[in-house]
């Protein structure tokens, strides 16, 4: 069997699959090449990570699709639901990249709260002019100690996001429509403790969190978790960090309560207009950018492609045995 991973995949994982007699290409094929490629190459096994698309024409277009993968946690640039209706099992790595998601988090909300964002934009080219400028600036930070952390959506991510949050000292309170948890389990020194978290409404999340971190899939309505009316309603001064989907914050709103100090400041891991941007996105001095890193470290892509080949070896086994 062929299998082409399009956004590439760790080289231990290639290496297995290799071993076990599949024909493994990574090199990334345009999108709208893919279907030719597909085709031509007859693969069996596409995987995927964030950049490629694999929507419903490309699925009835490549017959010979047997097995679609996704490299992270969230389906929505695939089309399951058309896949499975016609007969091809979709797969994907919930828990290899929770670890890196929420440090990236835990990474931008320590640098809002102490305006490093600010820092790292202005000292490159004002840095040696108005130094002391730049200092009275970027003085008046807060530390995470203490302070609250709303999280919406508490599944792995967001369980995660709350131990590296417990053990820095801050509070945290969640909203989950699915998950009910009353403590986490942390291992501190060697040893493991529980440490309470408490289950609260969002207008209780809004109105109480010095800080949010959104860890939700896309929404089936298409509507933003946080919009204007949700902004509005926020702790003055809050910071949020959204390293989610890019439509789970209105950008429109979120530039807006910026502006108004409603938010102190915010940083974005995705956009709604992946891979392009918004420009006045890029240039708002209270964002905190970084391009859709949140899984892509060493140690959570091994961890996807050692989950990948596992899941691929099994689906092969179960074909063959059927």
């Amino acid at each position: 069997m062929r299998i082409h991973a399009n956004d590439g995949i760790d080289t231990a994982a290639k290496s297995r699959l290799q071993e076990e007699g599949f024909t493994v290409t990574t090199d990334h094929v345009p999108q709208d090449q893919l279907r030719t490629y597909l085709n031509t190459e007859k693969v069996d096994v596409l995987l995927v990570r964030s950049a490629t698309k694999v929507r419903q024409d490309l699925i009835d277009a490549c017959p010979g699709l047997k097995l679609i993968g996704r490299g992270g946690v969230g389906l929505d640039n695939i089309d399951v639901a058309h896949a499975k209706a016609r007969g091809i099992p979709v797969i994907n790595t919930p828990a290899s990249s929770s670890i890196s998601v929420a440090e990236l988090v835990m990474a931008h909300l320590f640098g809002l709260m102490r305006n490093l964002h600010e820092g790292n934009r202005r000292m490159p080219a004002e840095g040696r002019t108005r130094f002391k400028e730049l200092k009275k600036a970027c003085e008046k930070g807060s530390e995470v100690r203490g302070r609250t952390l709303g999280i919406i959506g508490f599944g792995r991510i967001g369980q995660w996001t709350a131990r590296y949050a417990l053990g820095c000292g801050m509070r945290v309170i969640y909203v989950d429509n699915r998950t009910t948890v009353e403590a986490i389990e942390m291992e501190v020194g060697g040893q493991s403790v529980r440490v309470p978290v408490k289950m609260v409404t969002m207008d209780e999340l809004l109105a109480q969190a010095d800080a949010i971190s959104l860890h939700v899939p896309a929404q089936k309505d298409g509507k933003p978790v946080l919009g204007g009316a949700e902004l509005a309603r926020v702790k003055p001064g809050v910071v949020i960090v959204n390293t989610a989907r890019g439509g789970s914050v209105d950008e429109d709103a979120l530039l807006a309560a910026l502006k108004e100090g409603r938010v102190r400041s915010a940083a974005l891991d995705v956009f709604t207009n992946e891979p392009e941007p918004r420009e006045d996105l890029l240039t708002e001095p209270r964002l905190s950018l970084s391009p859709h890193i949140g899984a892509a470290t060493a140690e959570a892509q091994g961890r996807v492609g050692a989950e990948l080949a596992e899941l691929i070896l099994h689906w092969r086994d179960s074909v063959q045995v059927a």
